[in-house]
């Protein structure tokens, strides 16, 4: 019978002979649970109990005595995988037999084939997954490509897992950083895009973000002089000092946009009142408003599918932030708020006490916050009317929760107290059970080092441009190595590996440490990376291309070296490592497995010969081992969205 999880049924025979021994030595003692590791050395075996030390405290010996007595009581003739059941120290290690599961565990990889790792959920769920939501302000730059990647692999691992999966993008176009694109490309007579779309409204935003700032500050510098204030005066020819010094560095960047946009803008008596009207009257549904900003947001939204798409990520729904505010859920959202004792009124300003939900509902715990500490309120209503994000966004997850039993929102850590006073509203609202299923999904930042990216500068590197070197490298790097290639087969080769290597580089890292981006670590061929990840699987298939027959029923009893064992066992924990990365939403676990996949099998092939190998048996076996490490990189580097070359 096919096994879909060999190490699960090695790891089920140690459990099941564990308590039947544990039963037969010590019948009178109590194990709530039969513990099992692996060892970090494999000379100890591939599982070890540590369960000793515990009944050890129950019948008063000591744990390499209980230990010994154990493995003596564990029969392992009716086991199959089991090889040895042996003491150490206190513990009962456990060594598989691999003349049996290297068997079971490469017929399961060869009959599964592609569905080889990929477990199915007992309990299949519909699952939102909101991730990337970059604001339509400017190109997604570097410091934003992390969302996406990883959201798209969190989709893929709960696909993989059986789960019915939705990718939705958030399109924020509420609010005033929206407005202000749409002033600016008002002002410029809605130009039409000759480039990428959202390039121009990136320059249109930064441009006149900066233009207008520097007006309002020269009219608060007006007022403070008129008040005498010394000390406000001094804060704001700082602040002033700053903004003109950007204005200098855009004119230079975009000089005919930035003097156009000066002159436009210099003819509005108050710039930033004629935004902060467009905002409202878009919230309020103006038509024209609507339209402008819809516009705008329409035009970067095409810039974004373009970018995304060729890094292989698409969504099955676009949802305007703004749809929320229009259809009345927001104000629903709000009234409901109203009626409960967590809203409070301040200055026209409309409060919602989080802390105060948390003290009535006993949420500390639940919510994993320490008894110390405080959650600030969260402003639900500006006085002038307008909503905030976050009050949106309560609406938004209630319309998703319509959908889904679990909403997964990548968003980064920076976003943390946002997401948890969301979640504490929902709490709030009655919605108990949707709030404990909604997951925010954090993440740090991405670095260059020497490079400080600043929007409000026009300091960024594009995503686009990211790709755009990516793949220049790789293409000098395929050109070095095969130099023999056609230019056509060099370009084809450069565009997978150049975008596979931005993927790996963005999901390799654990989500709680930022992401360092080097291009030394990002196209490394020799380790660590997707092109080297991507070499090996080439390798694998070089190997196979080159043999002179198809594996068929081969010999795994002939595979006894370390190497091979090792190898065996990797490809074993497939499933496990998959399981993992799925229910805790840790996609670097897969680039984590692949890269050491590939690092074992590297040395295998530097090692030992597998065509040539001493007898045509032998040789059967390690191809049948070199097939089965093929079809797990193949399938570990689908989860993460990379291509699987059969030549590079």
């Amino acid at each position: 019978m096919t096994s879909s999880n060999p190490f699960d049924a090695f790891r089920k025979e140690c459990e099941t002979i564990l308590e039947i021994a544990l039963r037969e030595a010590f019948p009178k003692a109590k194990m709530t649970r039969i513990p099992l590791e692996k060892p970090v050395n494999p000379e100890f075996g591939q599982l070890a109990s540590s369960s000793c030390f515990e009944l050890a405290k129950q019948l008063g010996k000591k744990p390499p005595s209980i230990a010994t007595t154990v493995a003596k009581a564990a029969n392992k003739s009716k086991f199959s995988l089991i090889e040895q059941v042996v003491p150490v120290g206190g513990y009962v290690n456990f060594h598989v037999d691999f003349s049996k599961f290297s068997d079971l565990t490469i017929r399961a990889i060869e009959q599964l084939d592609m569905k080889y790792g990929l477990v199915e959920a007992d309990k299949p769920l519909k699952i939102i997954v909101e991730h990337t939501s970059v604001n339509p302000l400017h190109p997604i730059h570097i410091g934003q490509a992390r969302n996406p990647m990883l959201g798209d692999t969190i989709a893929r691992l709960l696909a993989a897992r059986r789960h019915t999966v939705s990718r939705h993008y958030y399109i924020d176009d509420v609010g005033r950083q929206s407005s202000v694109i749409a002033y600016g490309y008002m002002k410029l007579d809605k130009p039409e895009p000759k480039g990428k779309p959202d390039h121009l409204i990136g320059e249109i935003y930064t441009t006149t973000s900066c233009i207008v700032e520097i007006n309002r500050l020269k009219n608060e510098l007006e007022n403070a002089k008129k008040a005498q204030a010394e000390d406000e005066i001094a804060k704001i020819n700082k602040n002033l000092d700053e903004w003109v010094s950007i204005a200098a560095e855009l004119k230079d960047k975009y000089p005919q946009l930035f003097e156009n946009l000066l002159k436009r803008i210099d003819e509005d008596k108050n710039p930033e009142d004629s935004i902060n009207k467009l905002n409202r009257a878009y919230e309020a549904q103006n038509e024209e408003a609507k339209q402008l900003i819809r516009k705008v947001s329409e035009l970067c939204l095409e810039g974004f599918r373009e970018t995304l798409s060729r890094i292989g990520v698409s969504y099955d729904s676009w949802d305007w932030e703004g749809d929320f505010v229009w259809n009345g859920s927001v104000n629903d959202v709000l009234q409901e708020l109203e009626k409960s004792p967590y809203v409070f009124e301040e200055g026209g300003v409309l409060e919602f006490d989080a802390e105060k939900v948390i003290q009535k509902l006993d949420l500390k715990t639940k919510l994993g916050l320490r008894e110390e500490q405080e959650v600030p309120p969260l402003t639900l209503m500006r006085a002038d009317g307008t909503t905030l994000y976050t009050t949106r966004d309560v609406a938004y997850s209630l319309w998703k929760f319509k959908r889904a039993d679990k909403l997964i929102n990548v968003i980064g850590m920076e976003q943390s107290l946002a997401q948890l006073q969301l979640k504490i509203a929902l709490h709030a609202l009655g919605y108990r059970e949707q709030a404990e299923n909604l997951v925010h999904f954090a993440y740090n930042l991405v670095t260059l080092p020497g490079y400080k990216m600043s929007s409000r500068r026009g300091h960024y590197v594009t995503f686009d441009e990211v790709m755009d070197e990516a793949v220049k490298r790789a293409y000098e790097e395929v050109s070095k190595r095969s130099p023999d290639l056609s230019e056509k087969e060099k370009q084809r080769i450069a565009d997978f590996v150049g975008i596979g290597a931005v993927r790996y580089a963005l999901i390799s890292v654990d989500t709680s440490k930022p992401v360092v981006f080097t291009w030394d670590r990002v196209l490394n061929f020799e380790q660590n990376s997707a092109p080297y990840i991507q070499y090996t699987h080439a390798r694998a298939c070089s190997i196979l291309r080159k043999a002179e027959e198809k594996p068929e029923k081969p010999n795994c009893k002939l595979l006894k070296e370390k190497l091979e064992h090792a190898i065996i066992l990797k490809l074993a924990t497939f499933p496990d490592t998959f399981i993992e990365a799925a229910e805790y939403l840790k996609p670097n676990l897969i680039a984590d497995y692949a890269n050491m996949l590939s690092d074992k099998f590297n040395t295998f092939y530097n090692a030992l010969p597998v065509i040539r190998a001493e007898t045509k048996e032998l040789s059967k076996a390690r191809l049948a081992l070199t097939d089965a490490v093929r079809v797990v990189l193949r399938n570990g580097l689908n989860l993460v969205g990379i291509v699987a070359p059969e030549r590079m």
